[in-house]
């Protein structure tokens, strides 16, 4: 019989595999796993022996290993190189802030939508991450974690299924409790998947890659961008807005002489007109050699000029430089070296 993940069962899909089971004891279980952290059935000591054997032969709890652990010296971001369920790495980021701790995440063992930008695909895509995966990284970065963010290695859309179960399971009442509230999504806009999020009305915030604002430089970036033309993307995100109530963020990284003009910032508040949203701008990373960011000081016109168009907008504040914090870069070198 295949052994089954228990981190990525909900509460009553325990139950229901153990219907002999009292219900306490699918409390302890829950508790065991999502709010002290248990990383054996042999360390439930409240549950009786049997019911711990019986546990061991029909599931089995991720694994999360610590290969590398780099902490900058710039602002104590940690960013983790982790092996996990013995057969992948992946990557999270915790970076400290003075209103809580957030935890970026990774959905996928590699990436397959090839974004130029992005190292997450240089050493190709190995599968699909599950949701118990996804909650070994939150729990391995600590306690303390108020905010996550699935914006690590992987689209988390084209993982949608793992992806709603962790946003279930990371915010259920006998277990982290996290607010969705507290926990962004992002997506290089796969325009189904953006629709079918839509009619699960979360509390979630939901972040789109953009970088571009026309087809023809946003092609050049994002391949995905030939299967779902702005138009596509524009619609779906006035539909999620207007359908959840909630305010998009919009990702756009700045290349200098690529998407970063007068006219790209014109061009751009005229495509976020109407739509309920902020636009996060990102000095673009130096993983992709083909590239270099655009000064502070253009970005900060850049920015103003979103601000006369009356498009909300911030800078983000940079973390981890020192120790190559951007997506893909640490298990690249791992896999490739």
């Amino acid at each position: 019989m295949k052994k089954i993940d228990i981190m990525s069962l909900m509460h009553e899909e325990i139950a229901g595999l153990l219907p002999k089971m009292p219900k306490y004891r699918t409390d302890q279980i829950f508790e065991w796993l999502h709010r002290r952290n248990a990383t054996s059935f042999g360390e439930m000591e409240n549950l009786p022996r049997t019911l711990r054997s019986e546990l061991r032969e029909m599931f089995f709890i991720p694994k999360i290993s610590v290969v590398e652990k780099l902490i900058s010296k710039n602002d104590k971001t940690e960013k983790f190189l982790t092996k996990i369920s013995n057969d992948v790495f992946v990557e999270s980021v915790l970076m400290r802030y003075k209103h809580g701790n957030s935890v970026c995440i990774s959905t996928q063992a590699g990436c397959k939508m090839g974004c130029r930008f992005c190292a997450s695909a240089e050493s190709g895509f190995q599968r699909n991450l599950t949701a118990g995966e996804y909650l070994a990284q939150v729990y391995n970065a600590g306690e303390d974690v108020k905010n996550i963010v699935l914006m690590g290695c992987g689209e988390p859309l084209d993982n949608l299924n793992a992806t709603l179960r962790f946003l279930e399971l990371i915010s259920h009442p006998k277990g982290k409790n996290i607010s969705q509230r507290n926990i962004t999504v992002s997506t290089c806009g796969l325009v189904p998947q953006i629709y079918e999020l839509a009619e699960r009305t979360l509390q979630i915030t939901l972040a789109i890659s953009l970088h571009a604002p026309t087809d023809e430089t946003r092609e050049m970036l994002m391949p995905i961008a030939k299967t779902y033309p702005l138009a596509e993307l524009m619609q779906a995100c006035r539909h999620y807005a207007e359908k959840t109530g909630r305010r998009l963020t919009f990702e756009y990284a700045l290349a200098h002489g690529l998407n970063d003009s007068v006219q790209h910032a014109k061009l751009l508040a005229k495509l976020l007109k109407g739509i309920l949203c902020h636009v996060n701008l990102i000095p673009i990373n130096k993983a992709r050699s083909e590239f270099s960011p655009t000064p502070r000081r253009e970005v900060e016109k850049f920015a103003a000029i979103l601000q006369e168009k009356n498009t909300p907008v911030t800078i983000r504040r940079s973390l981890g430089g020192d120790i190559n914090a951007a997506c893909g870069q640490l298990r690249a070198r791992r896999i490739l070296d």
